[in-house]
């Protein structure tokens, strides 16, 4: 009875996890945050807490594998799979448009960018990226509701850029299942935005700024 019971018990767990699974959508959406330019300070219950600091985030779709290999392709074909539907842009991730939003001053491509709200695009070329900030705003359904956003990056024109500057690409060891926007190498003076998906390691170094 007790086998019946756990294996009942088991069963029951694993439905409730597929319907959950199941209730996700395809890209689920995703945010990578970090804090800077605060201090770590003794608070009245004895323990050190980060004072002071100021947010940067960012927040995108995070479109899966499901067993595609070299998802960005090569030669004439080289990022077809990713950029869809006639953009001429990548949104550098699903859905809703790439946000970076930040509350100090960024320094990006020797470029001083303002505390606010951009949307991300990847100018994806083979063995050249080009990271780029628009302000473009996101809408949030399809079709936009006003001709002053966009839906992922369909319709992007680059009059809006803020910066555009080269990435590093670098191979990794293994291939990351979920696109992945992070954080990496930080410290008190800055960073680097970094994105990972597949076998490829994009990155873009920032300082921050006064």
């Amino acid at each position: 009875m007790v086998r019946k019971l756990m294996a009942g018990a088991a069963a029951l767990v694993m439905a409730t996890s597929v319907l959950a699974a199941e209730g996700l959508p395809a890209s689920p959406a995703g945010t990578a945050q970090t804090q800077v330019g605060g201090h770590y300070m003794k608070a009245a219950n004895g323990e050190m807490q980060y004072m002071g600091g100021k947010w940067i985030e960012i927040t995108y779709g995070r479109p899966i594998l499901r067993g595609r290999a070299n998802i960005f392709g090569s030669g004439a074909t080289y990022a077809k799979d990713v950029i869809t539907d006639g953009a001429k842009i990548w949104r550098a991730g699903a859905n809703v448009s790439t946000r970076l939003r930040t509350e100090v001053p960024l320094v990006i491509g020797g470029k001083t960018v303002a505390p606010g709200e951009y949307s991300v695009f990847i100018d994806l070329k083979e063995h050249a990226w080009t990271f780029v900030l628009s302000n473009w705003a996101a809408a949030k359904s399809y079709p936009p509701a006003s001709k002053a956003e966009l839906w992922g990056s369909f319709g992007y024109t680059p009059d809006k850029d803020v910066v555009r500057v080269p990435m590093t690409l670098a191979k990794n060891t293994m291939s990351v299942e979920q696109l992945t926007w992070g954080f990496a190498n930080m410290t008190a003076a800055g960073g680097e935005l970094t994105l990972m998906w597949d076998k490829e390691i994009a990155a873009v170094p920032f300082t921050i700024g006064k």
